[in-house]
């Protein structure tokens, strides 16, 4: 049986961390179901006591998602519009247990390729905020998840926080999911689209990410330089736009079938986009 350690000081977290590799636990929501039947002897550093780590906060250019902000913390922030896609997201992660108890880090962290929250977080250019004994770094969320189960965190480094650049007012996002039905469910194919819209409603910056379609959710690079200077427009997204997935036959659906629903999704968030522009031109 492996030992259980709940810290309530940042220092003490990490001076445990620097001690051995420990199990990070925050919300548990994902690590209780699928290892501890598989791994008893595992040492478990709960960090859910450690103080002033929840609220989601701006600190002068960044909005800031600490380790322990769950789902529910994120839905209910008042945050601006290019992180309704990432609100989306939240509202589809499980049902409200896993929304109440689940952190928005500990999905980074868990690093699934059905992630929900990676491709959006993708799209908003967060930045991962490690911290250990000898310091702290960061490095973008691109960087951070390397494959299916794998990060760039070290055994003694805890994620403290995501830090995301404030986007501007015209920035808009949206968020598709296909699932084999509407609520818990793994994702089969999700897409995440931020852009931000000129004076004259074309889009000035794109970026468009694909997950569950890799081992690691994909920007589509080539679609977000194609969409500039244009309008939202889904006649825009063609197939070879497409080329960095990887998709794979599984339980969930095949890799044709991933495709060609990636495809359709892509349009309809690249539609959304502009979906503001056509009401208030109605």
């Amino acid at each position: 049986m492996g030992l259980y350690l709940r810290p309530t000081t940042l220092e003490g977290a990490l001076a445990l961390l620097a001690e051995r590799p420990r199990t990070v636990l925050a919300g548990g929501t994902d690590h209780f179901p699928a290892r501890v039947a598989s791994t008893p002897d595992e040492d478990i550093l709960d960090i859910s006591a450690l103080p002033g780590l929840r609220a989601i906060v701006r600190h002068g250019s960044y909005w800031v998602v600490p380790c322990l902000a769950t789902w529910s913390d994120l839905i209910a922030a008042p945050l601006p519009a290019a992180f309704d896609g990432l609100k989306a997201a939240a509202r589809q992660v499980g049902g409200p247990q896993v929304q109440n108890l689940g952190t928005v880090v500990g999905n980074i962290c868990n690093a699934s390729p059905a992630a929900d929250g990676i491709p959006c977080l993708l799209t908003l250019d967060a930045e991962v905020v490690l911290a250990s004994r000898a310091g702290r770094r960061t490095i973008p969320l691109a960087d951070f998840v390397l494959g299916p189960r794998r990060t760039a965190r070290r055994p003694e480094e805890l994620v403290l926080a995501l830090q995301i650049p404030a986007p501007p007012e015209t920035a808009r996002a949206s968020f598709l999911k296909l699932g084999a039905r509407r609520y818990l469910v793994i994702s089969i194919v999700m897409v995440a689209a931020y852009a931000e819209i000129a004076a004259d409603g074309r889009i000035a910056r794109a970026r468009i990410a694909v997950g569950a379609c890799s081992p690691v959710a994909r920007r589509l690079f080539a679609l977000e330089a194609d969409l500039i200077g244009r309008r939202p427009d889904p006649a825009l997204v063609e197939v070879r736009h497409l080329a960095p997935l990887a998709p794979i036959d599984d339980v969930r659906g095949t890799a044709a079938y991933r495709r060609a629903a990636a495809l359709e999704l892509v349009r309809r968030a690249v539609a959304a986009l502009g979906a503001e522009e056509a009401l208030a031109a109605a």
